[in-house]
């Protein structure tokens, strides 16, 4: 069950990243931490967007997390050049394990620096997870991460 759930993400993630490279700004990219993997990310106005990970954790038990999440960017931070919106937002993980695979609530807080005139963007974020399935339990993950924008 949990790794059909995990597959229909993983394609649903991918399909609007496909179809966001023919209209509009979608990125991939890496991410560094805790997991670590491929980044993607599809802006859906000026201050929303929809991003996702498929990355494997070091930590527990070299496991596979497909995680997505819906984000809101507000810039709270002047700078000189580009934009450092502070975004946060909510979304699942799925966490799988041989023995020990979880379904959970996401609620990432980050800073994204997006530079002036050029395609790409670095980001840092939390995010504390509550885990839902197979039993309830509470952790977190985050990373840092830089990602290439398709137009």
């Amino acid at each position: 069950m949990l790794q059909r759930l995990g597959t229909m993400m993983l394609l649903c993630f991918f399909m609007a990243g496909t179809a966001a490279a023919e209209s509009g700004p979608f990125g991939l990219g890496i991410q560094a931490g805790e997991p670590t993997g491929v980044s993607g990310k599809l802006w859906l106005s000026q201050n929303t967007a929809v991003d996702g990970v498929v990355a494997w954790s070091f930590t527990d038990d070299d496991a596979l997390h497909i995680q997505s999440d819906y984000l809101m960017h507000v810039n709270v931070f002047d700078v000189d050049r580009g934009a450092l919106p502070l975004y946060y937002g909510v979304g699942g993980r799925i966490r799988f394990e041989d023995n020990d695979s979880r379904v959970g609530v996401r609620v990432p807080v980050g800073l994204a620096y997006l530079f002036e005139g050029e395609p790409v963007d670095l980001y840092i974020e939390v995010a504390p997870i509550l885990d839902l399935t197979p039993d309830t339990g509470f952790s977190m993950n985050g990373g840092i991460g830089a990602r290439y924008f398709f137009n």
